[in-house]
């Protein structure tokens, strides 16, 4: 996700101040660079580097920062810069590995204006957005949501309702999703390539604004929500074709401990049969919270083999922030 500083859309791409009903610079200027430096020994370093760069949005007047949680995770060292050429560091607050969110707390003042927030049943499929990195109108993108519909990621992750933005930001991770009215709508979380008519379209998903609210108050006083941890079971799985497969496996996770191989096609969970990824991973979490143990009908080859597996806590195998 690092790009070159003085690369820029162009003019065409961009949005432009006269075609909005608000304030497109100052919206703008609430989007503040991210990077953080995470520990070469962290358990996530190994999939998601130790050098992160991305992007964060001020939406509280204190300064409080919302990003998209894997570029803090496990984070030494964060530091935010402004617009204007503020820079201050942060402190990793927050995760919720539930949604995504991340939440840093600037450790001087940034002095940006928050980003309120808004919802997304307020846009609708076909509607234009901005989606903004940190750089002002340079670096914003004039996009369209072509799709609001679930989504399910290999590393145990479900959203009930994702938005799909076209075309794509090259410095996605936090970014801002801003509405025709100016509010935020989501953060930046993955590049992806969506089959369209005859052709693909590479664009953006984006986490939905409206699931941070029931999280928020808890994330700032506890650095997670206040609910049991998921079955957390430290597998990679992917549809090939009509199955699902394990395609890769945590070191050291519950689904290796308990003998799970790369290449196992996942048959059942708890006695019943997943249809598709997301139902994969709410089966799992149906099982309990963290500690249940989780029963999986495994296909090796042509022998099926049964394994329990004794799910873990994600948030266990991460390092912590240190206090400041």
């Amino acid at each position: 996700m690092a790009e070159p500083a003085d690369w820029a859309f162009p003019p065409e791409m961009r949005p432009r101040p006269e075609d909005w009903r608000f304030d497109l610079d100052a919206a703008l200027d609430s989007v503040v660079q991210l990077r953080a430096e995470i520990p070469e020994d962290a358990f996530t370093a190994r999939i998601l580097g130790t050098e992160r760069a991305g992007n964060g949005i001020v939406i509280r007047e204190d300064g409080l920062v919302l990003t998209i949680g894997y570029l803090i995770t496990e984070a030494s060292t964060i530091w935010l810069t402004t617009n204007q050429g503020v820079v201050a560091a942060g402190f990793a607050l927050a995760y919720d590995q539930a949604t995504g969110f991340g939440l840093v707390q600037p450790l001087g003042r940034l002095g940006v204006r928050a980003l309120e927030r808004g919802t997304t049943a307020s846009c609708r499929i076909g509607e234009n957005v901005v989606v903004a990195g940190h750089g002002g109108r340079a670096h914003a993108l004039k996009a369209t949501v072509f799709a609001k519909r679930e989504f399910a990621g290999y590393w145990e992750y479900v959203l009930d309702e994702a938005l799909f933005t076209a075309p794509a930001h090259p410095q996605w991770g936090g970014a801002a999703l801003i509405g025709s009215d100016g509010k935020l709508l989501g953060i930046g979380s993955l590049l992806v390539q969506e089959k369209i008519d005859a052709g693909t379209i590479q664009g953006n998903m984006i986490v939905p604004i409206d699931i941070l609210a029931p999280v928020l108050d808890d994330m700032v006083k506890l650095g997670r929500p206040n609910r049991p941890p998921r079955p957390w079971l430290g597998l990679y799985a992917t549809e090939a074709g009509p199955r699902l497969v394990v395609a890769g496996l945590a070191p050291g996770g519950p689904a290796e401990k308990a003998g799970v191989k790369v290449g196992d096609a996942l048959l059942e969970v708890a006695g019943g049969k997943p249809a598709s990824l997301a139902d994969l991973f709410r089966r799992i979490w149906a099982c309990g919270s963290a500690g249940a143990r989780v029963p999986l009908k495994l296909l090796r080859e042509t022998a099926t083999k049964e394994v329990l597996v004794s799910s873990g806590d994600r948030s266990d195998f991460l390092k912590k922030p240190h206090l400041h």
